[in-house]
């Protein structure tokens, strides 16, 4: 897969790399989940390095499938690149109007504006290659209880849509985001 996506950089942080999983990105995604914040969000935790090559595989198969992308985020570091987000579209099936976009960031990206703009460049590139099989819209949910996750989401151009009642395996009521193509 060679899509790679580009997030420009701001006045205090790097530009972003977004591309595809590599199966030589299991120690980076092992290390990111070490994090108990990302476990305690995420509904498949990355504990084990089988759960590591379970997570890329499952990557691959969202790509080859044309219906689930996941986008490894890197920033350039001295020594190379570093692991420091995920987002994935989901749900991308042609006709239907709507798909969802998700995310996470690794501890050490938290509050650098990491995530609006990787969440930004994922949304545009959704519409621009999805748009004429009839996608109109992303959305983005999450728990009530993840402020942050909402501040993303305006950052990254999604309104407050509504409030979602709790239903497994949520156990708290949520929020949906909207962006509109066009």
């Amino acid at each position: 897969m060679s899509i790679v996506l580009r997030a420009a950089p701001t006045p205090s942080a790097p530009g972003l790399l977004l591309r595809p999983w590599r199966d030589d990105d299991a120690e980076a995604l092992l290390a990111a989940y070490r994090d108990p914040v990302l476990r305690s969000w995420t509904r498949y935790p990355v504990t084990s390095v089988a759960d590591a090559r379970a997570f890329l595989r499952r990557s691959r198969q969202g790509w080859a499938a044309d219906r689930r992308f996941s986008f490894a985020v890197l920033e350039p570091w001295s020594d190379g690149e570093r692991l420091v987000a995920n987002v994935v579209l989901k749900e991308v099936t042609p006709g239907r109007p709507y798909a969802e976009v998700g995310y996470w960031t690794a501890a050490s990206a938290r509050g650098r504006g990491v995530a609006p703009r990787a969440v930004a460049a994922v949304t545009e590139w959704a519409f621009a290659r999805f748009a004429a099989s009839g996608l109109t819209r992303l959305e983005l949910l999450h728990q009530v209880d993840n402020p942050a996750s909402c501040r993303v989401a305006e950052k990254s151009g999604y309104v407050f849509q509504e409030v979602l009642p709790a239903r497994p395996p949520f156990p708290r009521d949520g929020h949906r985001h909207v962006r509109w193509h066009g």
